[in-house]
């Protein structure tokens, strides 16, 4: 599958979760920021992890799995969002993780497109891939450790 054909069904099944997909289609395509709100709970929730620990357990993750589901960082890298499973965020007992699920809005960027601030660090492929919530506490554990032990060398975004 080329890059526009995957930006194209990535678009389309972000564009599913909005009360009006059309409508978030015409948003997107006249937002120079390229930003639109999108409701979690429907089709994905959404697990944010704060500094550091964000970045490190992308890292842990990619290491254990081919591709994770698709993961946000908005500028500075200050915070991380994982997307999971709808119905996680109701049942997520982890500290010092917020869970976006049912009723909240995220900002979402458009699949490819640079913005100023939110952005992909993973983007959706477009067949609804969501990253497996207990493969993700797994990599935070992991993250959480190699944080105790010190600073990250490298590799690290």
């Amino acid at each position: 599958m080329n890059g526009e054909t995957a930006t194209r069904r990535a678009v389309e099944w972000l564009a599913a979760a909005a009360p009006d997909p059309e409508d978030c289609r015409r948003q997107w395509e006249r937002n120079p920021l390229a930003v639109t709100l999108l409701p979690a709970g429907l089709r994905w929730d959404v697990l944010i992890l704060s500094g550091a620990l964000g970045g490190l357990t992308l890292d842990v993750l990619t290491a254990l799995v081919d591709r994770p589901g698709p993961v946000l960082a908005d500028f500075g890298d200050s915070r991380t969002g994982f997307l999971v499973p709808p119905g996680t965020a109701a049942r997520w007992l982890g500290t010092g993780v917020r869970a976006a699920g049912r009723g909240t809005w995220i900002v979402v960027p458009y699949p490819g497109r640079r913005t100023g601030g939110v952005r992909w660090l993973v983007p959706p492929d477009g067949d609804g891939n969501l990253t497996d919530p207990v493969t993700l506490e797994l990599a935070m554990h992991e993250a959480a450790a190699l944080l105790a032990d010190g600073p990250p060398a490298h590799g690290h975004r």
